[in-house]
């Protein structure tokens, strides 16, 4: 049998194919832009013949119609990996649960201890070999389906094939049921334009990118800042080890800086894991042999992110307290995204020989009733904590960068304070007082 009487013998409607999923199962719908549309809205429309079925996915940008159409999670009950702004409305709502996680363990986590009965994502269409590559979702992909007892795959034309090193496809023998159905186009992200905290915050990080350095660009407006500025700097050779592509590393190699030409690991290449962001980056990284895509368990090994040298780390945070703990993903008790890959970063930047590992956030915000809060506070109250004070490294706000690594909690009290509001670093003097942080008679 040739590959292709093969495809047209697993060939199913979305409808068909769903029949797979019985109460009590679990289903995994992988991650981003390889959201299978058609599946998820058969699969919804199945709703009141099933009951408790636990769905995964992973920065998903919905509709999510099996979280929609149950609103009372009778018969649907969806989790996510890392929310997207969808997702947290979904938590927002109590249609969604976030799983904690760090991103080099997905793979663990699935391979040692999770249960897939139904493994459903979008792959561009089946080459001449009987291959479906695994697109913007291979970071995440292989080891979800390889634990799969059942894998559906919904053939979406519009994805782009990403070439990789390995684990970045799956064969046709090793698929149950094939899909397919008109897409309309990819989900496109603008990148946000910058303000003048974004600006300032920006113009600290760029003095401390060297020529040759590798870039691990996080998600949000402040990454896409600081590769426009590099992209218009004297800085060159730039390379690409990244969880996820966005937009600035389109940016940087139309401007001839991202060469991946000085990168001692995977040189000429860029590395990545999962990609989102405009039409233009997926037609860049599409087919491209300067762009491999990998699982993260590789990707996202701090062993691994160390062996580039001169390896720069740029993520960003919601808040951060006196002890030099990180919150990246929650407000309080809100979830606002994820853990994510940060802390992997963080850890391998620090190992890199010359690299460097940064966390950014604006100093304060302003609330919907116009009243003007600090991003640093004295301490944490339900926050959760992404990076322990014990990994704590560089923290940028647009007053300043201080370097934490190593430093006493005093000293930490004290160069946090200096980047701080300048509003509000009384208040936080006094706290480090009251919290027997700042010795009596030193005042920050």
């Amino acid at each position: 049998m040739s590959v292709y009487d093969e495809y047209r013998a697993k060939l199913r409607s979305p409808e068909e194919a769903v029949k797979a999923v019985k109460s009590g199962d679990w289903v995994d719908y992988t991650t981003n832009i390889c959201f299978p549309t058609l599946l998820d809205e058969a699969l919804a429309a199945r709703r009141d013949e099933l009951e408790n079925v636990k769905f995964r996915g992973n920065l998903c940008f919905g509709p999510i119609r099996v979280a929609e159409c149950d609103p009372e999670r009778k018969h649907f009950i969806y989790n996510t990996w890392h929310c997207s702004g969808y997702e947290r409305k979904l938590c927002d709502k109590g249609l969604c649960n976030y799983i904690p996680m760090v991103f080099r363990n997905l793979g663990w986590y699935y391979r040692k201890f999770l249960e897939v009965n139904v493994a459903m994502m979008c792959v561009p269409p089946m080459d001449r070999h009987g291959y479906f590559n695994f697109s913007c979702a291979t970071g995440v992909a292989k080891d979800i389906l390889d634990k799969a007892d059942i894998v559906i795959l919904e053939v979406n034309e519009h994805l782009p094939r990403i070439q990789g090193g390995f684990g970045e496809c799956i064969h046709i023998s090793d698929v149950d049921y094939v899909v397919e159905g008109e897409h309309g186009p990819l989900p496109e992200f603008p990148v946000a334009e910058p303000d003048e905290e974004d600006r300032a915050i920006a113009a600290l990080l760029v003095p401390q990118i060297p020529s040759g350095a590798t870039l691990q660009l996080g998600i949000g407006s402040m990454p896409n800042v600081v590769g426009s500025m590099l992209a218009d700097s004297d800085i060159r050779d730039l390379g690409m080890h990244t969880e996820l592509c966005g937009d600035a590393y389109y940016r940087l190699y139309r401007a001839g800086k991202l060469t991946n030409a000085r990168k001692k690991l995977w040189p000429g290449k860029g590395i990545t894991g999962i990609v989102f962001g405009s039409r233009d980056l997926y037609d860049w990284v599409g087919d491209n042999p300067s762009v491999a895509a990998a699982p993260l368990s590789y990707v996202n090994d701090p062993a691994v992110i160390a062996q580039n040298d001169n390896m720069i780390s740029i993520n960003s945070c919601i808040a951060v307290d006196l002890y030099g703990q990180i919150c990246a993903e929650s407000a309080g008790l809100r979830q606002i995204s994820g853990t994510g890959g940060q802390l992997d970063y963080l850890t391998g930047a620090a190992r890199s020989r010359g690299g460097k590992g940064f966390i950014c956030m604006r100093s304060s915000f302003v609330d919907r009733n116009g009243v003007r809060h600090s991003n640093i506070v004295p301490h944490f109250n339900g926050d959760i904590v992404t990076d322990p004070r014990s990994q704590a490294y560089y923290v940028v706000t647009e007053y300043g960068c201080v370097n934490l690594a190593g430093r006493a909690t005093w000293e930490r009290a004290k160069l946090l304070i200096s980047i701080a509001h300048p509003a509000f670093r009384d208040q936080l003097n006094r706290a480090a007082e009251e919290q027997k942080i700042r010795p009596r008679e030193i005042w920050f």
